[in-house]
This record gives structure tokens, C-alpha cells and sequence, in this order.
């Protein structure tokens, strides 16, 4: 008999530890994204700051091309509001607002000799042009971490502990298709 309760107890040691185990797991990937999404609005944060800089070096010059920087502001505006609401799906939407207007804005400047030559619109440039290119390797691990989240809670047996103590799958960052195409050169410049 004694054998017996001793099997029994390793048993369900075992049994508590794998779910403990499990548990961990889960509230590791959870934080995972949590970090990734941190990491995003870090940047977000600091393009948001330095886009007004950009729109007012820009207005100096470009005084027939009020409705490209006020789209720019616009968008910016709704990137900020969907992340400080916490909306993935809003803020990839707003993104892709917001990178189809950067895109006409540098390519507009193009036009004017004198703001590609300002020093300043130079380092704003390059500073978000920067900052863009982080947030786009860093929406990549976003996504990884949000994956890997959603993968686990829905395997078994990761999914009887992840029912149990709620946890949830997490949203994937999406940019629109119309974000990834190309910018079309003739129509901004005809």
C-alpha cells in the first residue's frame, strides 16, 4: 500500500509540476509580446515628436503643398490616438496612412532644391526615415512574439491551462496592401 501512495504522490508531483511548467510558458509569451509591443511605441513615441519638426521645416518651402502636410499631421494624429487606445488593428490602418504620406512628402521635396539642401530637413529625414526602418524590424518581432503567443494557448495541453486562467490570443500588427505598394512617381508630380 505504501508503494502504491508513493507512486501516486510522484504522479500528481509530476502531473502539478507540468502544469506549472506550462503555466510559466504561457505567462512568459505573454510578456514576450507585451515587451515586443513596448518596444514598438518607443519608436512610435519618437516619430511622433519628430514629425511636427518635419512638417514645419517642410512648410517653409513647400507652400503649394498644404494638403500633403496637413494628410502627414492628419495621419499622424491617428497613429497616436489608435495607440494610445491600445487598437492593432486601428494603428495598422493609421500606419499605413501615415507611411503613404511620408512617402509623398519626401517625394514631393524632391521639387525643391532648397529643402533637400536645409540641413535640417536632412536630419529630420534621415532621423525618421531611421525610425521607420526600426519600426518595421521591430513589428516583425512583434508579430513573431504574438504568433508564438497565439500558437501555444491553442495546443494541447497549453490550452486547458491558458482556458482556465484567461489567457488570450493577441492581435497581429497589419499594415494595409495599399502601404506596401510602390508610390506612383506621376501621379504626385503631374
Amino acid at each position: 500500500m505504501n508503494l502504491v501512495l508513493v507512486a501516486l504522490l510522484v504522479v500528481l508531483f509530476l502531473v502539478i509540476a507540468y502544469g506549472v511548467i506550462l503555466y510559466n510558458g504561457l505567462v512568459r509569451l505573454k510578456h514576450g509580446v507585451a515587451k515586443a509591443w513596448a518596444n514598438i511605441d518607443v519608436l512610435l513615441r519618437q516619430r511622433h515628436e519628430e514629425l511636427p519638426k518635419l512638417v514645419e521645416t517642410c512648410k517653409q518651402y513647400m507652400q503649394h503643398e498644404r494638403g500633403t502636410l496637413e494628410a502627414v499631421i492628419l495621419a499622424r494624429n491617428a497613429v497616436a490616438s489608435a495607440r494610445e487606445k491600445g487598437d492593432i488593428a486601428a494603428l495598422g490602418q493609421a500606419e499605413s496612412g501615415l507611411r503613404s504620406g511620408l512617402g509623398q512628402l519626401f517625394a514631393l521635396a524632391e521639387n525643391y532644391p532648397q529643402l533637400r539642401a536645409n540641413e535640417s530637413f536632412q536630419h529630420l529625414q534621415q532621423r525618421i526615415t531611421g525610425l521607420e526602418n526600426g519600426i518595421a524590424d521591430r513589428r516583425e518581432l512583434y508579430n513573431d512574439a504574438v504568433n508564438l503567443n497565439n500558437v501555444r494557448i491553442e495546443q494541447f495541453p497549453d490550452v486547458l491551462i491558458a482556458r482556465r486562467y484567461g489567457f488570450k490570443p493577441a492581435e497581429l500588427l497589419v499594415f494595409s496592401e495599399a502601404e506596401k505598394a510602390d508610390v506612383d512617381m506621376k501621379s504626385l508630380f503631374g
